[in-house]
């Protein structure tokens, strides 16, 4: 153990698979921060914390199911010319869930009404732990099979999974409170979660997409949506300013009014 901590090979396999698991965690956080939208006010800390708690309990799990994992890469059956594993099955139904979920919310921010947002039920946080898991196992079956590719050193994985996880907690509420206080920019990450469940059904189907361009794309959406929002905050700074002028050259009118009306000594 002591002596991975001295190899140049460890360190430069753990910041690989370090980088791997951050970019799963960007996945892993919009949606559970989209998911937890729909609970309570008091219960989103809680769901957030044991949402990625749970997460990453089920990647550790999946690593150390190594034999298990790497067997559903083998094909099940063949449709139309394609040899379908059971892999290939999780991404489908993963990502086909993944797409509903994320049109259904999508469908319900654009058509707003109270009823939309009423009181959850009594079980929601527990259906939103339940679903974030689910997805989390459907996020990190390609990353733990890369894992797997790269190292077998168990160690080194899990360390970057908690890494990752550390990173996670700690920005999950800030992006969890922009998602909620810019409706613009939910609207952009339940947009990326549609493209996600797409690629995901699509890498299923053995139709393998860079996942860089959803990236750079999403990136170039959020800049744009960030230069909005800088935008619409000057604009209400300077109606603000102006509304400030307008009331102080009324109060001073009324002043001189007054003055003129006045009886002269």
């Amino acid at each position: 153990m002591l002596e991975l901590l001295t190899d140049p090979q460890a360190w430069a396999i753990f910041l690989t698979l370090f980088g791997l698991e951050l970019i799963l965690g960007v996945d892993n956080v919009v949606f559970i921060s989209v998911l937890c939208e729909r609970l309570p006010v008091h219960q989103r800390r809680m769901a957030r914390n044991l949402g990625i708690g749970l997460a990453v309990i089920s990647r550790i799990l999946l690593l150390l199911s190594i034999a298990w994992v790497m067997s559903l890469t083998a094909p099940i059956f063949t449709m139309m010319g394609m040899e379908i594993s059971g892999r290939d099955l999780i991404l489908i139904g993963g990502g086909a869930f993944l797409l509903l979920k994320s049109l259904k919310e999508l469908k319900l921010l654009l058509s707003y009404s109270e009823d939309d947002h009423a009181p959850h039920l009594v079980n929601g946080l527990t259906i939103v732990l339940l679903q974030i898991v689910a997805m989390d196992a459907v996020f990190s079956m390609d990353s733990v099979i890369t894992a797997i590719g790269l190292t077998n050193d168990i160690p080194i994985m899990v360390a970057a999974i908690i890494a990752s996880a550390v990173i996670m907690l700690l920005s999950a509420k800030t992006i969890s409170q922009l998602v909620t206080d810019h409706p613009g920019l939910k609207t952009l990450a339940l947009m990326f979660l549609v493209l996600l469940g797409g690629l995901l059904m699509a890498e299923g189907f053995e139709f393998h997409i860079n996942k860089g361009y959803v990236y750079f794309a999403m990136a170039f959406g959020l800049l744009l949506e960030l230069c909005h929002i800088k935008l619409a905050k000057k604009q209400a700074a300077v109606a603000a300013q102006k509304e400030k002028m307008a009331a102080s050259k009324r109060k001073t009118d009324q002043l001189e009014c007054k003055a003129e009306l006045l009886p002269a000594k």
